[in-house]
């Protein structure tokens, strides 16, 4: 074995053998500490050539300490775990190229690249405090920078990308816009986009961006869009609004920046230098590109503020649009029959001594007719308050639904009906169905259905059906009540939010009636829906359940009695 010389030096070692002897040697001379670093081949030359497994092995047995770091990766990743076992601490560093080795006194490099699990070929000894103290420092600062082997291994096991945070200026401008298209295209659970303006949306869709978020939302990923509406990207939200509406698009306000948060795990921020610029990488400026969680979820939660603030405007604007709709509808309603009941009264006085009997039957009729539909009104926007309040009081009692409905048949064509419109039919079923509900807001659920019907059929010929059958509902016996017109229809547009408070089009009602409907059969224990009609004939159907109660447990109820 070839030995090193004592005083100090540094040579260059050719050959296996050569390169063989000085390592033996170097790791003889070591008394309590070891610094290796090295590329990522470094880990399959120290396990997997057998005279430096041993020698490795009896360092530790000597309780030598030795530290090691170098790149961990997948290829590499079964030699790192061994080697874990066979030295004190092994960390990673990405990118790391040199490979040495300190001890308190020698220091050793190769000269050639090494080979995985092969032999060194050359190498570079020193002996030199100088050499041997840059070196050591050199390692120190590596080591210190590195992070712990345990940490690597479960990131590449368990797919976790390690943490980055880049910052690019404006030489790295096609490489962000290169970012943002892959973020886009990676899209899976979800996508928050802020868009700094009209021209902005234009941008990204010239990129590609929006056609891949669009196909994210329809495989089931959430997509939140903040951006200006103008004529300019007009094309493109109705592009959106076609293809994917599960996508929310809100409209927002000109902003010095855009943000694109991609599954909670990624996000990109790019200031805007060139608003009218007709490409991504001509427009932005400083950008940043980070996966780190701490930044991720602070720039969501600036996203998520952003997006309650929009969110709360336009619920702001449109409960406005919609109180001034009803304060108009309402004074309408009101005056409808405020006008012939003053009218009558006027006649009434004027003509008390010449009115003949009918005359003032007729009247006296039409006049009460329209104090009751004064009085349903207030009563309607009193019982809204109540639920908007949950105060509405629901007071439950065992009821034959087909008695219930036909009473309340009965009534509206006493009251309601005019027999110009048509005919009002009511198909019964023999079995007694038993209920439990408040008669007078059932009551008050069949006059405004029927009502509505009423109001939207045609004169001549317009036919009602009212009908009723059993159901089965995912295990629950239900009656199913439904309430057929030959109107118009329902209104498209009106569809969506049929059910919602003041939802009308037009001065023929308060849009309230199909609200208080849905919430009383609700609190009922059933559902209300309704549809235009599919089997060839104009109109719609309205449709509503409520819970049947079993004879079984009616007869309990009589006996407990």
């Amino acid at each position: 074995m070839a030995s090193l010389s004592p005083y100090e030096r540094t040579q260059v070692l050719d050959g296996v053998e050569n390169a063989n002897n000085s390592i033996l040697q170097f790791l003889s001379n070591t008394k309590s500490r070891i610094s290796v670093c090295s590329d990522s081949t470094g880990p399959s030359v120290s396990v997997g050539v057998e005279l430096y497994k041993r020698s490795t092995i009896d360092l530790k047995n000597r309780d030598i300490k030795v530290k090691h770091v170098t790149e961990i990766n997948k290829e590499n990743i079964h030699y790192c775990k061994d080697l874990m076992k066979m030295i004190h601490e092994l960390r990673h560093l990405d990118g790391v190229k040199g490979n040495f080795a300190v001890s308190e006194t020698e220091y050793l490099t190769t000269a050639a690249a090494l080979g995985e699990a092969k032999p060194v070929q050359q190498l570079l000894y020193s002996n030199m405090k100088t050499i041997v103290g840059q070196q050591q420092y050199i390692f120190d600062t590596l080591w210190n920078k590195a992070i712990p082997a345990e940490q690597k291994i479960k990131e590449i096991e368990e797919g976790i990308e390690p943490e980055y945070f880049e910052v690019f200026t404006d030489r790295d401008r096609e490489r962000v816009s290169q970012i943002l298209f892959n973020l886009a295209k990676s899209v899976k659970k979800e996508a928050l986009i802020l868009l700094p303006s009209a021209k902005a949306m234009i941008r990204v869709d010239r990129l590609g961006v929006i056609d891949h978020i669009i196909n994210a939302s329809q495989r089931g990923a959430t997509v939140k869009i903040i951006c200006p509406f103008s004529e300019e990207n007009s094309e493109i939200t109705r592009k959106i609004d076609e293809q994917a509406s599960a996508v929310k698009v809100l409209n927002g306000n000109n902003s010095p920046y855009g943000m694109y948060i991609i599954d909670g795990e990624k996000f990109l921020r790019a200031e805007v230098k060139e608003p009218q610029a007709e490409t991504f990488s001509e427009a932005i400026g400083f950008a940043v590109y980070s996966n780190s969680k701490l930044s991720v979820d602070s720039f969501r939660s600036v996203f998520e503020l952003l997006w309650n603030e929009h969110t709360l405007n336009e619920e702001l604007k449109r409960a406005d649009k919609m109180q001034k709709q009803f304060i108009n509808i309402a004074a309408h309603e009101l005056r409808t029959p405020i006008q012939p009941i003053l009218g009558f009264l006027g006649l009434l006085r004027s003509r008390k001594t010449e009115i003949t009997k009918r005359e003032l039957d007729e009247s006296l009729d039409l006049i009460i007719r329209n104090a009751l539909r004064l009085k349903r009104l207030a009563e309607d926007i009193l019982d809204v308050t109540k639920i908007e309040s949950q105060s509405l009081e629901i007071h439950k009692e065992l009821l034959n639904l087909n008695e219930a409905i036909s009473g309340a048949v009965q009534d509206i064509i006493k009251n309601q009906f005019d027999s110009r419109r048509g005919q009002i039919f009511y198909e019964s079923i023999e079995d007694t169905i038993l209920v439990e509900a408040d008669r007078f807001r059932l009551n008050q659920v069949v006059s405004n259905l029927l009502s509505n019907a009423v109001k939207f059929t045609k004169r001549n010929g317009g036919t009602i059906h009212i009908s009723m059958k059993k159901k089965d509902d995912y295990g629950q016996e239900v009656a199913l009540v439904s309430v057929k017109d030959t109107g118009v229809g329902i209104d498209p547009e009106i569809l969506p939010r049929l059910f919602e408070k003041f939802a009308s089009k037009s001065f023929q009602g308060t849009g309230l009636g199909l609200f208080l409907s849905r919430s009383i059969i609700e609190a009922q224990g059933g559902i209300i829906w309704a549809e235009n009609n599919t089997d060839g004939q104009s109109g719609a159907t309205f449709y509503f359940t409520l819970p049947i109660i079993s004879n079984k447990r009616d007869s309990q109820n009589q006996t407990s009695r």
